[in-house]
Formats: C-alpha cells, structure tokens, sequence
C-alpha cells in the first residue's frame, strides 16, 4: 500500500507532538530578518493541512499540494470549518509542480523532501518550485540528515491514542541510501481493531549536494539553519532547515 493512504485519517491523532506553531514562528523569523513579507504561500506536501490552516489563520492566502488524496481529503475537511481566509488544495506531485501564478513564498516541511527517493526528481522539484515563486521569493524546507536516518536503523517505535494504535520499524539500506519504514497501523472499528500496513521511504540526501542542486535551479542565495535555531547546523544535527532566495529583479 502507498505511503499516506490508510495511515491518513489516523495522522493527525498520531502526530500531536508537532508544534506547528513554533515552527512557523521560526520560518517568519526568517522572512523578519530578511525583510520579507510574503502575502501568497504554497504549503507543499501539505498532508493534512494543518500548516495551511494555521498560515492562513495568520492572514496568509494559502495553497497546499499534495500527492495524496486521502491526505488532502482530510485538509479539505478541516479547511471547510474555516469561515474565511480557506487554503485551497490540489493534488500535484512535486516533482511536476504547475502553479496558475507564482507565489511569494513555498514551504516544504516535516522532511517531506526525502520522501523524494529519486534524487533526479528531487532536482526537478527545485526548478518547479523555483518557475513557482515570484521575484524575490522564498523557498523554505527541511530535511532529516543523513546521521538521523542511518541512526534510526533497527529502532521500533510506537505511537497510540485511543482510536489508533501504530507500530513502525525503521532499516537503513546503504546501497540505495535509503530509510525504509514498516508501519503497522490498527485502527478501533466498533468492538474490532482492523489492521493496515504502508511502507515509507526516505532518501538520505547531503545538504551539500542540495544547496548545490538550488544554485544550479537558478536561486540566488541560500542559507542553512540547524533545528528552529537562526544560526548554521551542527556537525550531529538531526534536522537541518535551509532558506533558498530568488533573485529580486526589481
């Protein structure tokens, strides 16, 4: 089964250990040291919208793409509650990205760039996202490193709450780079528990490597940050977020 369809509706149960009020807050930090102020954003690989809703909560006009449907069925649900300002979703791979109009600014995050397993698709997506952003825009993502995803060879972990019950089990393949997980997920069906199985993949990719792949995209300037921290990455670090500028032309 493909990553994100069962495991959809059970996301956002799982995963509120996301602060995604403190990683906006340090994404706008990056916009308020550049003077920025991005009115339209992309939210890419947007999953369940949460970060869309919460941009446009704070008065941004919010996209979000996602490549799964059963992920942006459940953004769709949720941004339906809203009374103005909605985000509006469509299901777009990243790797072709077609906006009708550029954006100020494009977020990718909760390492969403590895999922990307091909590194050629990866380089596809920094020229899409960068013909998406207008003059002076921002593209701004995360990536897990290299060490985290080699560290997490053998680890079983579980995450539950009432309705949900997720076992997932983490190997790292050296010759295709890669962190495979296996995610058992048991969900509460009346007086019954019914099981479904996914498997994820992340590709380990060397910051280096990429901050290259977004020069050669046509970005202008781009800046690496360790973990919601404003200063360079540590050697260990297991989360690195990077800032990538276009050029201002006016």
């Amino acid at each position: 089964m493909s990553a994100y369809c069962s495991l959809a509706a059970a996301y956002d149960g799982l995963t509120t250990d996301i602060d995604y009020a403190a990683i906006l807050d340090f994404l706008e930090a990056i916009l308020h040291q550049a003077d920025r102020h991005p009115e339209t954003v992309l939210d890419l690989a947007c999953g369940t919208g949460s970060m869309s809703l919460l941009l446009a909560e704070r008065g941004y006009r919010v996209l979000g793409a996602d490549i799964s449907e059963e992920m942006l069925t459940e953004a769709a649900g949720k941004a339906a509650k809203l009374t103005k300002n909605p985000p509006y979703f469509i299901c777009q791979p990243m790797q072709r990205l077609r906006l009708p109009e550029p954006v100020d600014a494009v977020l990718c995050l909760l390492d969403s760039l590895n999922y990307l397993t091909e590194p050629e698709d990866c380089r596809q997506t920094f020229t899409r996202v960068y013909r998406a952003l207008k003059d002076g825009g921002v593209f701004l993502f995360d990536i897990n490193t290299p060490q985290k995803l080699r560290a997490l060879d053998g680890q079983v972990f579980l995450d539950e709450n009432e309705e949900s019950y997720c076992v997932w089990r983490a190997e790292f393949d050296e010759a295709e780079n890669c962190c495979y997980y296996g995610i058992d997920l048991f969900r509460k069906r009346g007086a019954l528990w019914e099981r479904s199985f996914e498997q994820h993949c992340e590709y380990a990719y060397d910051p280096l490597i990429l901050r290259q792949w977004l020069l050669e995209a046509g970005f202008a300037r781009v800046e690496c940050y360790g973990d919601r921290r404003m200063e360079a990455p540590n050697d260990g670090e297991q989360r690195i977020y990077f800032a990538a500028w276009k050029e201002n032309r006016k």
